[in-house]
């Protein structure tokens, strides 16, 4: 029997790198025990430094400094510079006390404009102690901006109603809200705020042009569009043929089975409903300015709610949205949320491919675009659909004039988007 060489002994540790290992380990979880202690600190005192303003942290600052320099070199106008300081801050904290119970609505009306219609807000503040409530400014954030309102001191179950104007003159989403009530000196060193509502949402529609119904759908079948594909299930009756095993026996013809002997079963051929995809590229780049996206994003709710209104099932798309297309109001509801891009899809055939994979097989693409758009990128995206799909191009070109012309699908420049109606009669005809 061959001997079997004995295991080769371990390699000892040396002391100096086990000493290393522990000292690492030990740092490490003081590292995270002083992380936590120091969060934990952090948040027990966030209520004190929460109030201190920016202003106020620059005064805190400067009064340190003032007391570090008349220490250092016997500067005694500095020691009053900063003692003053420091009574201003004290000074401050006396506004910060006091407590008051409101009751706080807020509302707009209407929640849905188009843009450029007038919105108004109300908010009404009540007070809902049982006794006096002091002065306080309210301070309501309206989208990029902030409404301020002094409400004078309110007796028990009082209450003081203010209105205010929202901007509407461009497509968005604008938040109102939440309400706050702001206690604080006139220096702004110490700001105190309790929120008194959550936020509420103004939808500011895009303009859409009226289009004649079954403009927007270009494919007129109620009943479904007959297809040259041969199936076993449909309603349109094509002919008959032998019975294989497994058709169902509800497709069986008896009275051709019974005249020839033969079991023969129904074929139909295959009927469809038009399945519509509108694709908008929100990529700035393919835009000449802010005023020709907002035109493309008219062009595209403009088709889409008439496409609805015609019944016809539809998708739209954009590079980073897939709207609602339950209701018109939905969808309208999302075009408000469209926002410029950069950089999401290569080209406006990655965003078409991407954003349809998952889709059936559409019967129309609509394609929405801006005048940067080079032409032959909608042959592009032509070219990813069947022989059996219709695609149409709308170019936003703001100012220019309107009309069509062919580069293998038809592509339509909408200069105005009250020429649209007229463009999708022609596009039809």
């Amino acid at each position: 029997m061959t001997p079997t060489a004995p295991p080769a002994p371990r390699r000892r540790e040396s002391g100096w790198a086990s000493a290393g290992r522990a000292l690492r380990n030990g740092l490490g979880n003081a590292t995270r025990i002083a992380g936590a202690g120091f969060a934990h600190a952090g948040r027990a005192i966030a209520p004190v430094t929460g109030v201190v303003t920016p202003t106020g942290w620059i005064v805190l600052a400067a009064a340190a400094g003032a007391f570090v320099l008349a220490g250092v070199f016997g500067w005694v106008e500095f020691l009053f510079l900063g003692a003053t300081l420091v009574a201003a801050v004290l000074l401050a904290t006396a506004t910060l006390f006091g407590r008051a119970q409101y009751r706080v609505e807020i509302a707009l009306e209407p929640v849905r404009v188009v843009a450029g219609e007038r919105a108004m807000g109300r908010m009404l503040v009540a007070n809902a102690a049982q006794r006096q409530a002091p002065p306080t400014r309210m301070e309501l954030p309206v989208g990029a901006g902030v409404a301020e309102f002094r409400v004078p001191s309110l007796a028990p179950g009082a209450a003081q109603e203010e209105l205010f104007a929202v901007p509407t003159a461009r497509r968005a989403v604008i938040p109102a809200g939440p309400a706050l009530s702001v206690r604080g000196d006139q220096l702004g060193l110490l700001r105190r705020t309790v929120r008194w509502t959550d936020v509420i949402e103004l939808f500011v529609h895009p303009v859409t042009a009226r289009l004649q119904p079954s403009a927007a759908g270009l494919v007129r079948d109620l009943e479904g569009e007959v297809t040259p594909v041969v199936t076993d299930n449909d309603i349109s009756f094509h002919a008959l043929r032998a019975y294989e095993p497994g058709d169902p026996l509800r497709n069986v013809h008896w009275r051709t089975t019974a005249r020839t002997g033969t079991l023969m079963v129904r074929q139909f051929e295959e009927t469809r409903r038009s399945e519509l995809v509108l694709v908008q590229s929100t990529d700035a780049a393919h835009y000449a300015s802010d005023d020709e996206f907002e035109l493309a994003v008219s062009v595209m709710a403009s088709l889409a709610v008439q496409v609805l209104r015609d019944g016809t099932t539809m998708h739209v798309v954009t590079d980073d949205l897939r709207l609602r297309t339950a209701t018109p109001t939905a969808l309208l509801d999302d075009t408000a949320r469209i926002e410029p891009v950069s950089g999401v899809h290569a080209s406006l055939r990655d965003l078409a491919r991407a954003q349809t994979s998952r889709l059936a097989a559409p019967s129309v693409v609509l394609l929405v675009a801006g005048s940067q758009l080079p032409v032959a990128e909608f042959r592009s995206v032509q070219r990813l659909f069947g022989a059996d799909t219709t695609v149409l191009a709308f170019r936003a070109e703001h100012g220019a004039p309107s009309g069509i012309r062919s580069v293998g699908l038809p592509v339509a420049t909408v200069g105005r988007l009250d020429e649209l109606a007229a463009i999708v009669r022609s596009v039809r005809g």
